[in-house]
């Protein structure tokens, strides 16, 4: 989860407000990119970690935006690439047999 505290003029860190899912500092859709690079600098040992966070974060945010306007929720693959599709990926080595 992003966790940074307000900057120094008071601003509020980059998290999502639900149920709409948009930043509450800078108003975009969340994870801003902001958002993105404070994830990546927290979960930087842990990227799989960071990629359960978003799964289950994607999880919620279909649900609310589904819930707010089930007519016009938004499509499955460009809520994946919002949420998950942005991770960094460090493919494992194969193992010779």
């Amino acid at each position: 989860m992003v966790t940074s505290p307000p900057g120094p003029t008071g601003t509020p860190p980059h998290t999502p407000l639900r149920p709409m899912w948009c930043c509450r500092a800078c108003g975009g859709p969340w994870p801003c990119p902001t958002a993105r690079l404070v994830l990546k600098a927290e979960h930087e040992h842990d990227l799989i970690g960071l990629s359960i966070y978003l799964c289950g974060q994607l999880h919620e945010a279909i649900r609310d935006l589904y819930r707010l306007n089930p007519d016009e929720a938004p499509a499955p693959q460009a809520m994946f690439a919002r949420f998950v599709g942005w991770t960094p990926y460090r493919r494992r080595p194969l193992i010779a047999d």
